[in-house]
């Protein structure tokens, strides 16, 4: 039996898509993803003509535009772009939809450039999580944490990628945080 050869674009993805689902089923893992651009990686690996996307970044827009999805406000994309962390996406992430009780898969799920290794400290506890897992995410304002308390009562709640690079750290809505 033979089996297609993947095309470089179609591994990447699908290293991609691998790196993003080992993050989220053991929250707190660094994983990798391919070289290259890797907002574009993951846009390409997750959006498609039939989902939606927010981001306040003129040039991810472009980008994020070309796979077909949908650019929606940020109270109806399923998927958030924040290349960097400021103050100014906190308006944007209060608005994102945390799913409801009947649709719990209708929760917005964040990308977030951040600096892994440094800043605030967490420690994890929760489903994929051995034990406890200790954590450092820099550059996001101390109310996007607050926020995600009030938001992640679950199965309600967003799950979140933090990028740092080539590194990845997933966040599913189920995970307990504590800061330290």
């Amino acid at each position: 039996m033979t089996f297609p050869v993947y095309t470089p674009a179609e591994a990447q993805s699908r290293e991609t898509f691998l790196g993003l689902m080992w993050a989220l089923s053991y929250p707190g893992r660094i994983h990798q993803l391919p070289e290259g651009e890797v907002f574009e990686h993951i846009a390409e690996t997750l959006l498609d003509l039939e989902t939606s996307f927010f981001t306040p970044d003129e040039v991810v827009e472009g980008m994020l535009a070309r796979t077909g999805a949908h650019a929606r406000q940020a109270a109806e994309a399923a998927y958030h772009f924040y290349p960097q962390a400021a103050e100014l996406i906190l308006a944007h992430v209060r608005q994102a939809s945390v799913g409801t009780m009947l649709y719990p898969d209708t929760a917005a799920t964040f990308i977030i450039g951040c600096e892994i290794g440094s800043g605030a400290e967490f420690v994890l506890s929760g489903p994929g999580v051995n034990g406890q897992q200790a954590i450092q995410i820099g550059g996001l304002p101390d109310a996007f944490w607050e926020m995600r308390e009030t938001a992640c009562k679950y199965p309600l709640g967003w799950d979140v990628f933090f990028v740092d690079g080539r590194q990845v750290i997933g966040l599913p809505r189920s995970t307990r945080i504590e800061r330290i």
